[in-house]
């Protein structure tokens, strides 16, 4: 039997063979974990769903997002984080900033994210070898959510260091010599976050900053607390999740050849691809909830106070929703993977992700006639992130 908490367990691949043997004859199954408590893992499509659709019974706040119990100070921070609020007050915080998301104002940020692309690339130039993960994929996200938050641009290799820290704690070679490095990265970077609060009340500018800075939560103006926990959520999501998308993407084309010529032949097919790799390579193994009242889920009863995890990543490959689905196929269609969540959660940066990808991949097979991989490519070791740490390529103009 796989440990499905055990971070070990992902590092050469996410186990689909048990996910699919456990969505036949165990879909809501029990997880023990090595401090004595466990969580039922849910493994189908619909039972993912329906969790994610009754907040008020699988909570979001109670015990936060992940499947450790956190000490309280930690946890009162998360639930300053939109991604850890039950309704009424998720609604209300979201309500705030979900106008500077909608699919016309991300729009006009495509040709800078197209012009931002062709410079990540012709700084790659036309090199032997180069770690796309880490050369290329992770540039991407950092100027985006930069510009669009208003973070200084010499600050920008500093939050990424500090994202990547806050989402690698389970890695020896991401959070090496610190106990608790994520815990570490999180409180730095909150802290950068007020102080830089600070200078913007002071002079306002227009970015999402300062927007945020001027709504109002819970009857009253952010404080210092909610917006550094409100920026780190926004910005690691912003940056790690994208550069996992970027290059979990291109090494799922590489992996297979006849759909990366086929996306070659017909640009067009790229927003498709984009939803494929999404599908395929989820950035996130699972989110936590907590069962707030006796109920029944996929046979099993689940009594208060039981934690649970929704494993997209199997919930991804269910049969029962997905023809053939651990085929990749960039024309799949329908494709309603849950890699952006669903319900009230429903990922509130949805549309700049999917603009990215198409952007991205756009010009990289316009700037690129050659790409091949140059080395075996390594894995984050995390039960959470579902994030390539390198991928050496070869990139030829």
């Amino acid at each position: 039997m796989i440990d499905l908490y055990s971070p070990d367990t992902y590092v050469v691949s996410p186990p689909h063979a048990e996910f699919e043997r456990l969505r036949a004859e165990d879909p809501v199954h029990w997880q023990p974990m090595p401090d004595g408590t466990g969580y039922w893992a849910v493994l189908r499509h619909a039972d993912v769903t329906n969790v994610a659709r009754h907040p008020r019974v699988f909570s979001a706040e109670v015990g936060g997002v992940v499947l450790e119990d956190l000490p309280p100070e930690t946890l009162a921070m998360m639930r300053d984080m939109l991604l850890a609020m039950d309704p009424p007050r998720h609604i209300d915080h979201r309500r705030n900033v979900a106008p500077r998301f909608t699919p016309l104002v991300i729009g006009e940020l495509e040709q800078r994210i197209r012009l931002m692309c062709r410079a990540i690339f012709g700084r790659v130039g036309d090199r032997a070898t180069v770690d796309f993960v880490h050369d290329v994929c992770a540039h991407l996200p950092s100027q985006v959510v930069g510009e669009l938050v208003g973070i200084p641009r010499d600050d920008w290799p500093k939050i990424h260091a500090w994202s990547e820290r806050n989402s690698g704690g389970q890695d020896p070679d991401i959070a090496a010599g610190v106990g608790d490095e994520a815990m570490s990265a999180t409180i730095e970077m909150a802290m950068y976050a007020i102080e830089l609060a600070g200078q913007r009340r002071a002079e306002p500018a227009d970015d999402l900053m300062t927007y945020m800075l001027a709504c109002e939560v819970d009857g009253h103006a952010m404080t210092d607390p909610e917006f550094g926990s409100f920026f780190v959520q926004l910005v690691t999501a912003g940056n790690d999740t994208t550069r996992s998308m970027l290059s979990s993407g291109l090494l799922a084309l590489l992996q297979h050849p006849d759909q990366l010529n086929a996306l070659r032949a017909d640009s067009t097919l790229v927003p498709a691809a984009v939803e494929e790799i999404l599908r395929w390579a989820n950035p996130l193994h699972y989110f936590r909830r907590t069962a707030t009242e006796e109920t029944e889920l996929g046979g099993q009863r689940i009594a208060p106070g039981e934690k649970l995890a929704m494993v997209y990543t199997s919930a991804n490959r269910d049969e029962l929703v997905f023809a053939d689905p651990d085929r990749f196929d960039i024309s799949r269609n329908p494709n309603p993977h849950l890699s952006f969540g669903t319900g009230e959660h429903f990922c509130l940066g949805v549309h700049l992700a999917r603009m990215e990808g198409r952007v991205f991949f756009e010009e990289l097979l316009d700037t690129f006639s050659i790409i091949e991989t140059a080395g075996e490519p390594t894995r984050q070791r995390s039960n959470l992130n579902n994030a390539l740490k390198s991928l050496p390529v070869t990139l030829r103009v």
